[in-house]
């Protein structure tokens, strides 16, 4: 009776459907900064922990953010500028981890007689859209400790790759960029980085951003999308080399690069070299809070966010994930 009762347990138990996966809706921007997500999805990372994840492309942070608070994704990497912004227009939004600390460098054509951020007074500069969390660093803090003003020389807000592009002809002197676009920069167009702001001035760029609403109804969801891309952020960081295939047509759709000066260069180097570069980290630390709060004020400043009243970080940082799992 024994043996049958268990036998019956047996059948029964494989004869039982899977329980369905869970669906998650995540927002990235093509940029090297929002690595994480590609890694997790490319991976498999998020099936391991029981989620149907889809990603959804956005050109800018500005645009994804729209998506968080619209309902229409659970979860985004982007600038947490971006929060800033919706969350002093009554959004309620929560910065829920890490993604990667900043890495924006200045880098100019050799014929520009630009040798440092000072030089570029009177000369043109490509870089990303009004508002973005680069165009405020940019402003911010990058020409403001070289004593200059936004008005000092032209900027123009374009896509990274037409940032590139207009480098390799001359149409601007210098362009401020991210990975993978500065690596490429640096191999097709004649140019020399002068300047790198995680070197000078770290800060968490990138963050994951949910809506309070979704934390409160999906966190089990939530933290298992957590969980899947703080293990992609742990092969970013300690195996480049298996990260880089899995997200290089992300970037690069030909197989290699060809250089001004050094030949063919496969594609996956290109990439897994700017994934180096970067400093990918699923923990917020209290310094990247105050470096956010610095930016607060930044933003303040700059008329982004209103001026007549401190602006509340901390009310928009939920991190109880990072604090279960002892980041």
């Amino acid at each position: 009776m024994i043996r049958w009762l268990s036998t019956l347990i047996l059948a029964l138990a494989i004869a039982a459907p899977a329980s369905a996966a869970e669906t998650l809706k995540v927002g990235y921007v093509r940029v090297m900064d929002d690595a994480q997500a590609m890694v997790a999805y490319e991976a498999g990372l998020y099936k391991k922990y029981g989620l149907d994840a889809q990603l959804i492309e956005f050109s800018s942070g500005t645009d994804l953010i729209k998506g968080i608070v619209g309902g229409q994704l659970d979860i985004g990497v982007l600038g947490f500028s971006n929060a800033f912004t919706w969350a002093a227009r009554g959004a309620d939004l929560k910065i829920v981890g890490g993604a990667q600390r900043g890495y924006h460098s200045l880098v100019v054509r050799k014929d520009a007689g630009i040798d440092s951020v000072e030089d570029l007074k009177g000369h043109s500069l490509a870089s990303q859209k009004q508002g973005s969390t680069a165009d405020i660093v940019l402003k911010g803090v990058m020409l403001a400790n070289a004593g200059l003003t936004p008005d000092d020389l032209n900027i123009m807000g374009v896509a990274p790759a037409v940032a590139v592009q207009s480098l390799v002809g001359g149409r601007v002197d210098a362009a401020f960029l991210f990975e993978p676009y500065d690596t490429i920069a640096q191999l097709v167009a004649p140019v020399k980085q002068v300047y790198q702001i995680g070197d000078v001035w770290p800060f968490p760029c990138m963050v994951v951003i949910t809506s309070a609403e979704t934390l409160k109804n999906r966190k089990e969801v939530l933290w298992s999308a957590l969980d899947a891309q703080r293990d992609a952020i742990d092969m970013l960081e300690n195996a480049p080399e298996k990260a880089s295939p899995l997200i290089t047509d992300y970037f690069i759709k030909e197989d290699t690069i060809k250089s001004l000066d050094k030949g063919e260069i496969p594609a996956e180097q290109v990439i897994e070299g700017a994934i180096k570069t970067n400093d990918f980290s699923a923990k917020l630390t209290d310094q990247d809070i105050s470096r956010m709060k610095e930016l607060a004020g930044i933003m303040q400043s700059q008329g982004i966010l209103p001026a007549d009243k401190a602006f509340n970080v901390d009310a928009l940082l939920d991190l109880s994930w990072q604090n279960a799992r002892e980041l």
